[in-house]
């Protein structure tokens, strides 16, 4: 996705845009293609129903009045959507496999021209580290970063609370992104945080206003934490927590991943200090982020691992290539589906996306599907 020249988007293709990616089975890399192949919203809107038909199944796109109703809710919370080929739209985020074609957001849009650097951390976090987390974003955003995080218990509302206070007095800002819809508190004792963060800083979702944060939608939030940022720093994480799927993330996208480490004698820090073990840099102060940051070209210190391209249609098929019997429940690469089936690739992924429709596939990360369960 880029946002280079974008043209001016109509009310009627926006509205197409929303109600295509709300309609069933449609994900990032989906609807991504679907604007490749069929050029507008609008008409793939159109296509819709006679390309899942030709699995045997039928499809309804998501109705009109649905998306009808998002807007009234939208504009009664105040908020605005971001398209991916907006001006407005995080640039390196849109430079990420499987971003968001769509954003709802309230607050202060600039924040994403800025560089920006994400915080993320245990949720039981222990008091130093609250504190480290707190004086580290302070310290990034006087120096004019905007300092990304999720709004969770812990370390990531000490990283709102840090940006916010140094806002005061003049410097850079934050962006909360959450995992639920715009209208939507998560935890509930964040209310006046996050109403705080949609006011002075930026806040971002995917999820359609009344959304629920459901367990699913907390590594779709992780990914776009990772994406906005050219870096990521990890306060305290036990090895299994959130965090360090956002770690991984920001490695997998080519970005920089730091690790503040702690005592092996607290399980809060074994996840943070095995992190820096596989190749985080290990940063001691908001000077080690910003000195590693101002220097970066794109190209990470220390990858956790090499990022991969996204796979993306290049030209129309004019028929899907039969993978079916090529797919099992575990993920596979598309290139090696490419290179089994003998296929184009443009063949070989007009089936995925017709299976993907029809709710028979699973995208993963790194490019990789699989047979639904």
């Amino acid at each position: 996705m880029t946002t280079a020249e974008a043209p001016a988007l109509s009310r009627d293709e926006a509205f197409a845009r929303i109600r295509l990616l709300r309609s069933p089975n449609v994900g990032p890399v989906s609807y991504a293609q679907l604007l490749a192949r069929f050029g507008t919203a609008a008409a793939a809107l159109e296509a819709l129903p006679d390309l899942v038909g030709r699995t045997g199944r039928p499809y309804q796109p998501a109705l009109p009045a649905r998306v009808e109703a998002e807007l009234a809710a939208v504009r009664r919370a105040g908020a605005r959507y971001l398209f991916h080929d907006s001006p407005d739209y995080p640039a390196l985020l849109g430079q990420a496999e499987g971003a968001p074609p769509i954003l709802i957001a309230r607050g202060e849009g600039a924040l994403v021209h800025r560089p920006a650097v994400a915080m993320v951390g245990a949720r039981n976090a222990s008091a130093a580290a609250v504190r480290i987390a707190r004086d580290f974003a302070a310290a990034l955003a006087d120096a004019g970063y905007a300092v990304v995080s999720g709004l969770a218990r812990g370390i990531d509302g000490a990283v709102h609370q840090g940006a916010l206070a140094a806002t005061v007095a003049g410097g850079g800002g934050t962006i909360g992104v959450i995992a639920s819809g715009i209208d939507v508190t998560y935890p509930p004792e964040h209310a006046a945080l996050q109403e705080e963060v949609a006011t002075r800083g930026l806040l971002l979702t995917e999820q359609p206003p009344g959304t629920e944060p459901l367990a699913r939608h907390f590594p779709a939030r992780n990914r776009i934490i990772a994406g906005i940022a050219a870096g990521t720093v990890v306060v305290e994480a036990t090895p299994n927590s959130g965090s360090l799927i956002t770690a991984r993330l920001a490695g997998e996208m080519g970005r920089e991943v730091m690790g503040v480490p702690g005592s092996p004698l607290d399980s809060r820090s074994r996840g943070c200090n095995q992190l820096i073990r596989d190749g985080a840099v290990l940063v001691q102060s908001a000077e080690d982020v910003i000195e590693l940051l101002s220097g970066f070209d794109g190209t990470p210190r220390a990858p956790l691992r090499e990022p991969s391209a996204p796979f993306l249609l290049a030209e129309p098929a004019d028929r899907p290539a039969d993978v079916t019997a090529l797919l099992t429940t575990a993920p596979v690469a598309v290139d090696e589906l490419v290179r089994q089936s003998g296929e184009s690739a443009a063949a070989v992924q007009l089936a995925l996306l017709e299976l993907e429709l029809a709710g028979s596939l699973v995208r993963h990360a790194g490019g990789r599907v699989s047979r639904s369960a």
